[in-house]
C-alpha cells in the first residue's frame, strides 16, 4: 500500500503531465485552448500545487485530502459544462468571443473572469478525440481519479 505522501506526489505528477500534455497540445499540436480549457488548467495547477504542498508538509492532516477533492471536483464541473457544450446542436452553441488576452486587456479582472467561466461558442468545438472522448471527456476521468485519490487519502487509515 502506498504511502500518503506517495499518493499526493502521484497526483503532483499526474497534475504535471496533464499541463505538459496540454502545453503540447497547444504549441505542437496548434490546438487553440478555449476559456474552459484555461478554466481547466487552473484547477489542474490547483490539485497539483495543493499535492505538492501535501508531499513536502509530509502530513497526515486530511484537510490536504479534501482540498485536492474540491479542487479536483470544481475542475470536473467546467470538464462538464464544456463537454455540454459540445453536445448542444450547432443552433444553440452560444457565440464566439474574443481571445482570453484580449479580455483582460480590455474587461476588468471580474468581467474577464465571469466570462472565462461562463464559456462560449469556441468552447463547443471539438477539436481532438481519442477513443471517441473529446480533450474535456479525458480531462473530467483525470479529476474524478483525482478527486477519488484526494477522497482516499481523507478515508484512508493513516
Amino acid at each position: 500500500m502506498p504511502s500518503t505522501r506517495q499518493v499526493f506526489l502521484l497526483m503532483f505528477v499526474a497534475c504535471l503531465s496533464l499541463i505538459l500534455v496540454a502545453l503540447y497540445m497547444q504549441h505542437v499540436m496548434e490546438l487553440t485552448p478555449c476559456y474552459l480549457c484555461i478554466t481547466q488548467r487552473v484547477f489542474v495547477m490547483l490539485t497539483g500545487g495543493i499535492a505538492l504542498l501535501a508531499f513536502l508538509h509530509n502530513s497526515k492532516i486530511r484537510l490536504y485530502g479534501i482540498l485536492t477533492a474540491l479542487s479536483a471536483l470544481g475542475g470536473s464541473f467546467f470538464s462538464g459544462k464544456q463537454l455540454w457544450l459540445q453536445s448542444l446542436p450547432e443552433d444553440q452553441v452560444p457565440a464566439c468571443g474574443p481571445p482570453a488576452e484580449y479580455l483582460f486587456d480590455v474587461f476588468s479582472f471580474n468581467q474577464a473572469l465571469s466570462m472565462l467561466l461562463r464559456g462560449d461558442g469556441n468552447c463547443a468545438e471539438v477539436q481532438w478525440t481519442f477513443l471517441g472522448l473529446s480533450i474535456p471527456g479525458w480531462t473530467m476521468i483525470c479529476f474524478l481519479g483525482l478527486a477519488a485519490l484526494g477522497l482516499w487519502q481523507v478515508v484512508r487509515k493513516p
